[in-house]
């Protein structure tokens, strides 16, 4: 094979890796969206937010530091040295679904039936709101966040790799980072996790009753409250995954927030009700931009891979608005 050729595989090897981080975060919009109804504009800074509780564990920070040293004049910013990973990990998930039952006891119950447009208005005031709170409990400064997850390329895949070039060329082999395997390594378990639940348990049955017709669901003793707190909660976890990933791989920032731009076009092409679809919206996204900019962006300047998504998806509303694998709407009149 031709170095080109091997250019052409490694750009697509990583575009299905980066598909993969958007379609993580996609997961939480879909998970939200079958159990409500409701389009949550919050999920990016859920999943930033989840992402810097996680550090704040693992550091020892006091929350609300620089908070509580402003009002009494102390100087105390952190407990102790921290946790391990799996404790930080699972006093995190302690806090999503803290934060999902706070959500419905606070929001979502005096929302039931409403417009749609309500419902998503409402989620853009709870990101805002997150944004804030997630500030003042654990400041707005970079931090690095390493669950032990290896990162970096794979000199084994490297060496491999260098041997596929014909005679007489010279290669140096395929660059593939290790996050991004084990990235797809926890969507696909995530995915499969996700997809037994909703199809084979009793909650999992009741979440797409509750997605299908809330007041029907209400008729036959399905608690609506009960079930968006389990959905959110759900929706919170898979914002720490997608929140884990992202910032092992470019740190937690604020800027976090901002990959559930990135979601909105894998989720039209996918299906706004469908799981698998979160995931294969994503592969074709991050391996269409990939390629994209490695055969055309050169002709053009570059920079593709900034609007490349969001014109795939144009072209996916005008010819099948509800995605590859979402339910087609069909209203009578």
């Amino acid at each position: 094979m031709t170095p080109d050729f091997l250019n052409t595989i490694e750009v697509i090897l990583n575009g299905l890796m980066a598909g993969v981080m958007y379609s993580l975060v996609a997961l939480g919009f879909v998970l939200i969206f079958k159990a409500s109804g409701i389009f949550n504009y919050a999920q990016g800074v859920m999943a930033l937010f989840a992402a810097l509780t996680l550090v704040g564990f693992q550091t020892g920070q006091i929350p609300f530091a620089h908070l509580v040293n402003e009002i009494f004049g102390t100087q105390i910013h952190h407990w102790g040295p921290g946790m391990n990973n799996l404790i930080a990990i699972l006093l995190t998930i302690l806090v999503m679904v803290l934060f999902a039952w706070l959500v419905e006891k606070l929001v979502l119950k005096h929302l039931v039936n409403q417009e749609p447009i309500i419902l998503f208005m409402a989620t853009i005031g709870l990101a805002f709101f997150m944004e804030g709170v997630g500030d003042l409990m654990w400041g707005a400064d970079l931090k690095t966040l390493d669950v032990g997850i290896p990162s970096g390329g794979s000199f084994w895949w490297e060496d491999v790799t260098r041997t596929w070039v014909s005679e007489g060329y010279e290669y140096y082999g395929m660059y593939i980072d290790l996050l991004d395997v084990w990235a797809a390594g926890i969507a696909v378990l995530l995915v499969t996790v996700l997809t037994l639940f909703s199809q084979y348990t009793k909650t999992g049955r009741a979440l797409r009753a509750v997605a299908d017709d809330h007041q029907a669901a209400l008729t036959v003793g399905i608690s609506l409250r009960s079930i968006w707190v389990i959905v959110w909660s759900i929706a919170g976890i898979v914002a720490l995954v997608a929140g884990i990933m992202w910032g092992s791989k470019s740190g937690v920032q604020f800027s976090l927030s901002l990959i559930a731009l990135k979601a909105l076009p894998v989720l039209i092409l996918g299906g706004f009700t469908s799981i698998p679809g979160a995931i294969v919206g994503g592969l074709i996204i991050g391996v269409g931009e990939k390629l994209f900019e490695f055969s055309i962006g050169p002709l053009v300047g570059g920079a593709t891979e900034n609007w490349f998504a969001y014109v795939l998806a144009l072209f996916f509303l005008m010819f099948r608005p509800q995605g590859l694998f979402g339910e087609r709407i069909i209203e009578r009149v």
